[in-house]
């Protein structure tokens, strides 16, 4: 996709949501980082229903830990694959307040030394609670840059620097949103809604959708 397209591209996804932010509920940077680990293999709905039992009650690491396993897998436990997910918890919460003094660290590395974070997460967190211009590519972000022609790749880390690489500038710290948003309501996986989609005469794909008759 040409340079010119590619910046048309993120014009209009941006007079669309001018403010573009995660449908994850949180107040705060631990909040956030609890319910991006939470949220692997599981919708954000899912995510939101299980953090507002447990953030009440439970929102910092100390507080968690203090809960203990077993309160936290109740608070968890509509969420698939809750029983690991809560000993990473656990565990995490354990290692920001021996070694971050329960705060979570501004730096990629040592977010990803963290139970349960990869480098997905990790780019979650600095974009989204800390404002960083990266891009965590998920199964939306890896079919809209390869279906559109916007950054093609094999695989997520290669359409993740793609996109570093040619996300215009002024665009780039809230492309991650922008691009999970477009292809969760309309660059679906098995029917894109083509018809309603605002840049579909930039897109690449050869198959569009008619509109309805």
């Amino acid at each position: 996709m040409p340079a010119a397209d590619r910046a048309e591209f993120f014009a209009r996804l941006k007079s669309l949501n001018p403010r573009p932010s995660t449908e994850l509920e949180y107040t705060t940077p631990f909040e956030l980082l609890v319910a991006v680990v939470l949220s692997a293999q599981a919708t954000d709905v899912q995510v939101n229903k299980a953090t507002r039992r447990l953030f009440p009650v439970a929102n910092t690491p100390q507080a968690i830990l203090d809960l203990g396993l077993e309160g936290l897998k109740s608070s968890i436990s509509t969420i698939g694959l809750y029983n690991s997910k809560a000993r990473h918890v656990i565990e995490l919460c354990r290692i920001l307040l021996e070694r971050h003094g329960g705060e979570v660290p501004r730096d990629r590395a040592a977010l990803e030394a963290l139970p349960g974070v990869g480098r997905k997460t990790a780019n979650v967190v600095l974009n989204t609670a800390f404002g960083e211009p990266t891009i965590a590519v998920d199964t939306h972000i890896f079919r809209v840059a390869n279906r559109t022609g916007l950054a093609p790749g094999k695989t997520p880390l290669a359409v993740e620097k793609a996109l570093l690489a040619r996300v215009p500038p002024e665009y780039l710290k809230d492309a991650h949103h922008w691009l999970i948003l477009h292809g969760r309501y309309v660059c679906k996986a098995r029917k894109p809604d083509c018809p309603q989609c605002v840049v579909r005469d930039l897109c690449r794909y050869r198959r569009k959708t008619p509109a309805a008759s």
